[in-house]
């Protein structure tokens, strides 16, 4: 089974990240200040065994409660604890035990490094694609985030699903995951290393926005990615021309999303308030807001930025009372090319 191989890969075979023969499970996106201050206080015992892909440390996160699914020693875990708060937790889940072990016996210890009182991380052993089985409440996280993990789960529709049913409303799910130009074919997927480095399980991205949709992710945001190289000249011989990225994503749980970039002439202004981002703040890789800036938004948009713990940072311009069509250069434009008032070219100028 996929499962335990993944165990024993993660458990056994590798005992730090230097024993990766790839790129695909390492973090080379340029690292915020703030959070490097944060990793400078981790034990040398978690940093050691990192996997990850991006960095999973979204805005706004003061107060907030985490879950991450996958997350192994908990390296990841133990940043957000700290950018949290005390007012905040963050619960890891994952089905490795050895990963565990070490996760869990630092918690007392990254609690006094970040000045807290008392621990505020819990971690659970369990599957990812079965989070119904352990004990979170539904609607009960404000974010939940992964690392590099979801490719390794043997139903990724299933992770999906259960992390939009523990949510709340105006959550969001931001995780970093690698992808595929191409369906993996299945001869690869029971390769146990080419899996276990995180690229044969890997999603064709047309299947993923598909599966997030029908999660009830009515609007998967892309935020950034990278090309992976497969240095290794054997692993790259049997993956042939598959092209594989790292990319970072972020999927709202806001309930009536359009399935289009829908314009109503609205607009919305970032106050410059959010920690660590005075100047300006991204969304996702099309949208940064600046500081004082009168930005264009699409409805969905809109929704993301003032239905979500965002909302207190964005001054909003116009209303839901007109509709103007497709958002400019959002989806496909109208069929009816040419046919409107004051159109000259008439039918077939498209």
């Amino acid at each position: 089974m996929k499962h335990d191989s993944v165990k024993q890969y993660y458990g056994e075979t590798l005992q730090s990240s230097a024993d990766l023969q790839t790129n695909a499970c390492c973090t080379p996106d340029a690292m915020p200040d703030h959070v490097k201050r944060i990793l400078s206080l981790l034990h040398d015992d978690v940093l050691d065994r990192y996997y990850g892909c991006g960095l999973i440390a979204p805005d706004a996160l003061e107060g907030m409660r985490i879950l991450d699914l996958g997350c192994g020693a908990g390296r990841d875990v133990y940043v957000l604890s700290a950018l949290v708060g005390e007012t905040g937790s963050v619960v890891g889940v994952d089905m490795t035990p050895a990963q565990l072990v070490v996760a869990r016996a630092h918690r007392d210890f990254h609690a006094r490094a970040f000045g807290h009182a008392a621990p505020n991380t819990a971690f659970h052993e369990g599957l990812i694609e079965k989070l119904d089985a352990l004990p979170l409440e539904p609607g009960s996280f404000d974010i939940i985030v992964s690392n590099c993990v979801v490719n390794l789960a043997t139903d990724k529709a299933a992770v999906l699903r259960g992390a939009h049913r523990l949510l709340k409303d105006g959550g969001e799910m931001y995780f970093a995951d690698v992808y595929a130009d191409r369906r993996v074919p299945e001869a690869l997927r029971d390769d146990p290393v080419l899996y276990g480095e995180c690229l044969s399980g890997a999603l064709y991205w047309n299947d993923f926005e598909r599966i997030a949709r029908a999660a009830g992710f009515a609007d998967p945001r892309l935020v950034a990615h990278r090309p992976l190289a497969i240095e290794n000249p054997q692993l790259a011989a049997r993956t042939g021309r598959i092209a594989f990225t790292s990319a970072t994503c972020r999927l709202f749980n806001i309930p009536g999303l359009e399935p289009a970039c829908e314009d109503y002439g609205q607009a919305v202004i970032y106050r410059g308030t959010l920690p660590h981002a005075p100047d300006a703040v991204t969304l996702d890789a099309h949208h940064v807001f600046e500081t004082g800036r009168t930005t264009p938004v699409c409805g969905n948009t809109l929704r993301m930025l003032t239905d979500t713990r965002f909302a207190p940072h964005f001054e909003v311009i116009g209303s839901w009372e007109r509709h103007y069509g497709i958002f400019p250069g959002c989806g496909a434009a109208s069929p009816f090319c040419g046919t409107g008032a004051g159109d000259e070219a008439g039918p077939g100028c498209c």
